[in-house]
């Protein structure tokens, strides 16, 4: 058990270490091809931190471990708001000042709800998995669009701005994108060697270890980057970085795990765990959307979102669901 303990705070160590060089290598990458800074923040930052989560469904799927995959997927996207925008509203309440993030949101409830259509079936088949996939590409010129008709003074533009790099040469960006995205893929074999043997170990299914373990996991280098930009006051991205990385988890992680590895869902799925995403996914809709682009996780809020998702966690964990 140790031995495997090992493997996966390696592979965790791996993925946040390469997610955060495949980010710099990539919006550099990007930035010096002339690509504008909020289609940079939108896409290529919000795909490149959900890197890890793609990396694990990839090396989960081609084992012909797909619960492990959508456990990951689902459980990152629970994740990232009942831990990450819990916690981090908890610590400093957020305020939302986007037009183009408030045009956003509604883009994740409906790919949330595509999802659960495609679930309903107990059955993840290569047809879904193109379906999610078709819809990525749909979403990202969606996206790409809406970010160059974006008005040059939304807050989120001048926050992206802010943040993205400056002055790395094209090489050296591709260094580190190639770098980054080695370590990724050894860090996600590691993470699934590590995780599936605890998961036998403890005689738990994966669905629960991708959820608890595989998830949190993956979802540190979100957590990083929203509490930086909070502790900023660079809330939109902060809220930003969750919503993309919400839309790449279910499009991009999903899909890739029913292209290679079709199969029958864990009955929990079902039962349980797609309807905690959803809930959670209506409770951050609830709480941020404003038709004006002006809404608030004030601290009693945060502290309810990161309390039902411990308490969620908690069940899971206890009934082995």
């Amino acid at each position: 058990m140790l031995g495997h303990i090992v493997e996966v705070i390696v592979g965790l160590g791996l993925l946040i270490w390469g997610a955060n060089r495949f980010v710099l290598g990539a919006a550099a990458t990007a930035r010096n091809l002339g690509v504008p800074s909020l289609l940079i923040g939108l896409t290529i930052v919000a795909f490149a931190t959900s890197a890890p989560e793609v990396l694990v469904s990839v090396v989960a799927g081609l084992r012909g471990e797909s619960d492990l995959a959508v456990g990951n997927a689902i459980g990152s996207n629970i994740a990232n708001i009942g831990l990450v925008l819990g916690v981090v509203s908890v610590i400093r309440p957020i305020e939302l000042k986007s037009a183009t993030l408030t045009r956003e949101m509604p883009a994740l409830l409906a790919v949330s709800l595509l999802t659960v259509s495609l679930f309903l079936d107990s059955y993840l088949s290569r047809v879904d998995g193109f379906v999610l996939l078709t819809s990525l590409v749909v979403v990202t010129f969606w996206l790409t669009r809406l970010s160059l008709r974006s008005a040059a003074n939304d807050p989120m533009k001048t926050e992206f701005e802010a943040e993205l790099p400056v002055g790395v040469r094209m090489p050296v960006a591709m260094l580190w994108l190639a770098v980054g995205l080695a370590a990724l893929l050894f860090g996600a074999q590691l993470l699934v060697d590590g995780s599936m043997e605890i998961a036998r170990s403890l005689g738990v299914s994966e669905i629960v270890i991708g959820i608890t373990l595989v998830a949190i996991g993956t979802s540190l280098p979100e957590f990083a980057v929203t509490v930086v930009s909070a502790l900023k006051r660079e809330y939109d991205l902060a809220i930003g970085n969750i919503v993309g990385s919400n839309i790449f988890n279910l499009l991009a992680v999903v899909g890739i795990a029913a292209a290679i590895d079709p199969a029958t869902l864990h009955p929990s799925v079902l039962s349980l765990h797609i309807f905690v995403m959803v809930a959670f996914t209506l409770a951050l809709f609830a709480l941020t959307y404003e038709t004006e682009g002006r809404g608030r996780v004030k601290r009693p809020e945060g502290l309810v979102l990161a309390t039902s998702y411990f308490a969620y966690i908690a069940y899971i964990v206890v009934q082995k669901v």
